[in-house]
């Protein structure tokens, strides 16, 4: 029998907001924000909207085959064609290590820094939670990441936090109104993405390298796949509408 999230909500999923204009995207690793949201932002993209992408590590330990000094690079680079695919131009990366990112006041602070700069309204990060739901585990980086995501959108809006920021001329930032998760197992809204889907295809695709290293299918096929496939199992909660959900927090 399979496991289940006490948690969860099977209930009707909301639409996601739409009074935002700027948005910062920070996850952990290349391929993060591929695995499903991208979709979305590219449909947000077509309405006008502007994204930039904040990545904690450049990914360099997450092929086998590959020393982390040639896959680094290598996955840097594709997660610039990666964004290219979708409309978003702006991609930073943090250098933190691969695989033992931590959760503190340090990535607090890197991530704050970021969100004065950028001076976002939608934050989006990736699931936090310690598993995908059920038994799936989530690995340590995307745990870390996500919650300092969320308390960071605190932090960046607070002179006495990290007040040397200032000194930098990053003045705090409080107009963050929304943190929106992907991936996350107890999702609350989602966004008709179907507009954007083969450009969300072509975006994952573009970690080729990485696709290739996990999977023996065709690599434009397994992109497909997994990702129609994740965007119809939320339909039935969305009137029927093949869509990318995530988890909001309000501020």
């Amino acid at each position: 029998m399979a496991a289940t999230d006490p948690d969860r909500d099977d209930g009707p999923l909301a639409d996601m907001p739409t009074d935002w204009q700027r948005a910062l995207a920070i996850v952990a690793h290349p391929d993060d924000l591929e695995y499903g949201a991208s979709a979305a932002i590219a449909t947000w993209i077509d309405g006008g909207r502007e994204f930039s992408y904040l990545l904690a590590t450049v990914g360099e330990a997450g092929i086998d085959s590959l020393e982390p000094a040639e896959a680094g690079p290598l996955r840097e680079r594709e997660q610039h064609a990666s964004a290219a695919a979708v409309g978003v131009r702006n991609v930073e990366f943090l250098g933190h290590r691969d695989g033992v990112v931590e959760y503190g006041t340090a990535l607090r602070r890197d991530f704050a820094a970021a969100i004065r700069a950028h001076r976002p309204e939608l934050v989006l990060t990736l699931n936090h939670h310690d598993t995908w739901g059920g038994v799936a585990w989530n690995t340590p980086d995307h745990r870390a990441v996500g919650r300092a995501v969320l308390d960071a959108v605190a932090d960046a809006g607070n002179r006495w936090i990290f007040p040397e920021l200032v000194a930098d001329g990053l003045a705090p930032w409080n107009g963050v109104r929304y943190v929106a998760v992907a991936g996350s197992p107890r999702p609350t809204h989602a966004v008709d993405a179907s507009a954007g889907v083969d450009r969300a295809v072509a975006s994952l695709l573009a970690h080729r390298t990485y696709i290739e290293a996990l999977t023996d299918e065709e690599p434009e096929r397994y992109c497909r796949t997994f990702l129609e496939g994740n965007m119809a199992a939320a339909a039935p909660r969305f009137g029927g509408r093949p869509a990318v959900t995530f988890e909001l927090f309000s501020r």
